[in-house]
């Protein structure tokens, strides 16, 4: 019997390390705004903005905490020794790339931190949690450790909750986490169809796949997690990325498409067979017909699809209808802009836009989707859950002082060498815990 549930967002906290070192290659915002002079305390105070006013809103709205960087024990893995400044100081004078990738911010885009089966699709119906390996970037292949230890400490009830760990940090599984993973249902404690989106099947040479930039997502790694979470064929589509649209700097299909309850809002170059896909889900969605919301290359071009992260937005239920939260960058790219409008007029599922300024993510390669890790709870698991993560008016005014006392307004890449940045991110993060009520999960606690 189907249970009350709710969708909660769970948004990374954008870290003190925040900087642009254009680590991703495939991500034209990443690679474009390369050594630019970043600003930790605007980008975090502007995510903190974002969550507010989604918890304004009614919507349960979660925080998780960034991770600790430099992170000193990969480099220490890698073979720099010695104190923690001079560990800093030789990673910066013979590898400073190394130095860049350990302390990047990219654990602030939570969509890539696991991905979330609710209990109403799963065998033991549990909430199933696996997080990503993020083998293709080294600097994100990093994350999975804590953030298994994040989530844990969270959702710690066995009775409700089971955690994998991350599939093998290897090519042939690679996975992206939800950034490639959309649940499509009618109401979200119902059974619903699990859209696995993949890049290339690892074990077919012969299969379609991007030519220009890397898929870091495989179908082999889909498969994986969907049998890690019990899921039965009822419950489960499996579609290509097309590979065209990898090579013009869609790296995750949510870049492209994004999804929520029985609405699928697409670009129509997002999959490689988009009909067989769109009749897989019609033939396992019960109760409720599949509603798309097509977009064409002649409203938005996939260029603009990518400059402006139209489809990088979240997709919300609303009084009316559903609410599409678009990053600023939406109203700035003309063919865009228009588009928007169009499609309020429409009449179709989405009724209303809402402009979110993230532009300190953005230029770094993420947009309002990225931010945010989807978490399906029924009445009982949203109980069952550490509730000290949950935004709260309280929370917010004690997040922004943490903010405002701790992060620095500027930051360039030679400042990743600075000691003294590496002791602030720990006292930081140390009085975070706290505030959060998580206990020690960072490895300098332990």
């Amino acid at each position: 019997m189907a249970k009350h549930a709710v969708e909660a967002n769970f948004d990374g906290l954008v870290g003190p390390t925040h900087n642009y070192a254009g680590l991703s290659w495939g991500n034209v915002a990443s690679k474009s705004n390369v050594n630019a002079v970043s600003n930790p305390r605007e980008a975090a105070l502007q995510g903190l903005a974002k969550m507010k006013r989604l918890a304004d809103r009614g919507y349960i709205q979660g925080v998780l905490p960034p991770h600790e960087r430099p992170h000193i024990p990969t480099l220490e893995a890698l073979g720099f020794n010695g104190t923690d400044a001079q560990i800093l100081a030789q990673a910066a004078k013979s590898s400073p790339s190394i130095l860049a990738a350990v302390a990047s911010a990219s654990s602030m885009w939570t969509a890539n931190a696991a991905t979330v089966s609710p209990s109403a699709d799963t065998d033991d119906h549990r909430v199933h949690f696996t997080p990503a390996n993020l083998s293709a970037k080294f600097h994100r292949s990093i994350e999975h450790r804590v953030t298994g230890r994040m989530l844990k400490s969270i959702f710690a009830d066995e009775g409700y909750f089971a955690h994998h760990p991350a599939l093998p940090s290897v090519n042939h599984f690679g996975d992206e986490g939800a950034a490639n993973h959309t649940r499509l249902c009618g109401r979200y404690g119902e059974p619903g169809v699990e859209l696995f989106v993949y890049g290339q099947i690892a074990f077919n040479e012969q299969a379609p796949a991007p030519k220009k930039y890397p898929a870091r997502q495989t179908l082999e790694a889909s498969q994986a997690i969907a049998r890690l979470h019990g899921l039965k064929d009822g419950h489960l589509v499996f579609a290509q990325q097309n590979p065209a649209a990898i090579d013009a700097g869609v790296f995750h299909n949510d870049v492209i498409a994004v999804g929520n309850g029985n609405t699928l809002f697409y670009h129509e170059q997002a999959f490689l067979d988009e009909q067989r896909m769109l009749s897989d889900i019609r033939a396992r969605l019960t109760g409720v017909e599949l509603e798309t919301v097509r977009v064409s290359s002649a409203d938005v071009p996939i260029a603009d699809a990518v400059a402006s992260y139209l489809f990088n937005s979240q997709l919300l239920n609303a009084p009316d209808g559903m609410l599409l939260a678009v990053p600023g960058e939406c109203r700035d790219v003309p063919t865009v802009s228009k588009y928007l409008d169009k499609l309020l007029a429409s009449g179709g599922p989405i009724t209303s836009v809402e402009v979110f300024d993230v532009k300190q993510s953005m230029r770094n390669g993420g947009g309002p989707a990225c931010l945010r890790l989807r978490v399906v709870l029924n009445d009982d698991e949203l109980k069952a859950m550490h509730r000290g993560v949950i935004l709260t008016d309280a929370l917010y005014e004690r997040l922004i002082t943490w903010v405002e006392t701790h992060y620095r307004s500027e930051l360039a890449r030679e400042d990743l060498a600075d000691p003294m940045l590496l002791e602030e991110v720990r006292k930081a993060l140390d009085e975070l815990t706290g505030i959060l009520g998580l206990g020690s999960i960072y490895d300098f606690q332990m």
